[in-house]
């Protein structure tokens, strides 16, 4: 009687031999030129492979496989790269971590028991214990917190926050937070990202969401600047018309009047803004605009919208009168 499992297993033995076979005779027919027997070469560049000593093509018009983008270095790569969320500087492991899900349901939305949420609890302690390795990652964990929370409440966009958690990280990397509060440089670096971005916001406003008062936050600031060389511009008041005008629900002739009228000023003594705040020029030209558009608003309103004192106001708004041009009397 035959064995048919033994002839099953000598027929697939011999089928897996002759597909060795075939694969080790296309392999030796690739690496070799059929016309010359020459070594081939693969252009990646243009989608072929020849001969390196003829020059005959082998195969043309070949399908890769690899991503279309190019990079040039390791950083454009990881940039570019589609395999996981996006990196960023926003976080202290640049977003490469998990995250334990605060809910204690499982994936089909039913609620775990009471073991198994005690047991949930535990791992989600262990994961964050787990995120942070030494005291200078749990420091820059606190303080990228405390950025995002403060760009929040001061509706900067991403790109500045990212500036914000850059200069952070750099202070952290050359040893400049040695007696000074996490807050303190956390602030500091809010308040040079958005300078540095061009984007209007005071110290005022710095130090109204943050958790230290301004003078901290002003030699901090200055302290940072000077040591990490950033390349900062002198605020420029004609930013801040805007968003006092719309504050102020002013109409676009008085915002037009107002930046007209500073504007001039500013041309004609060029070193009118020096030791000003700009705030303040801000908001007497706008108060005065609003008198040229004929809409009645007061210094006290212009004041607590801007965070101004109306005898910086009224300071500012007499100097305007000296120099500009058809600056009404109130």
């Amino acid at each position: 009687m035959i064995d048919t499992t033994q002839v099953e297993r000598e027929a697939s033995e011999d089928t897996t031999k002759e597909t060795e076979t075939e694969r080790t005779d296309t392999e030796q027919a690739l690496d070799a030129c059929p016309e010359c027997e020459g070594h081939l070469e693969h252009d990646q560049k243009h989608g072929e492979t020849a001969c390196g000593e003829c020059g005959f093509v082998v195969t043309a018009d070949e399908i890769d496989h690899g991503p279309e983008w190019r990079a040039h270095n390791t950083s454009e790569r990881q940039q570019r790269s589609r395999v996981g969320a996006p990196t960023t500087k926003m976080m202290h492991d640049e977003g490469v971590s998990t995250e334990v899900d605060w809910r204690n349901q499982d994936a089909y939305g039913n609620q775990l028991s009471e073991r198994q949420q005690k047991k949930m609890n535990r791992l989600r302690t262990w994961h964050t214990r787990s995120q942070t390795r030494n005291s200078q990652e749990r420091n820059l964990q606190h303080a990228l917190g405390e950025i995002e929370r403060m760009a929040s409440a001061l509706g900067l966009p991403k790109s500045t926050r990212e500036t914000a958690s850059v200069i952070y990280r750099r202070a952290l990397d050359e040893d400049m937070l040695r007696g000074r509060s996490i807050e303190g440089m956390s602030s500091a670096a809010v308040y040079a990202a958005a300078r540095q971005a061009g984007i209007p916001r005071s110290l005022d406003e710095i130090t109204a969401v943050s958790r230290i008062e301004e003078l901290p936050i002003t030699r901090t600031y200055r302290y940072l600047a000077r040591e990490l060389g950033l390349k900062i511009e002198p605020a420029d008041p004609l930013d801040y018309i805007p968003r006092l005008v719309s504050d102020l629900d002013l109409s676009d002739e008085a915002e037009q009047r107002s930046r007209d009228l500073l504007t001039t000023v500013i041309e004609t003594d060029e070193s009118y803004l020096s030791g000003k705040n700009p705030v303040g020029l801000a908001a007497a030209s706008v108060y005065a605009g609003a008198l040229l558009a004929n809409e009645k608003v007061t210094q006290e309103t212009v004041g607590e919208v801007a965070d101004i004192s109306e005898v910086t106001i009224r300071n500012r708004y007499k100097e305007l009168l000296e120099i500009g041009e058809d600056v009404p009397v109130p």
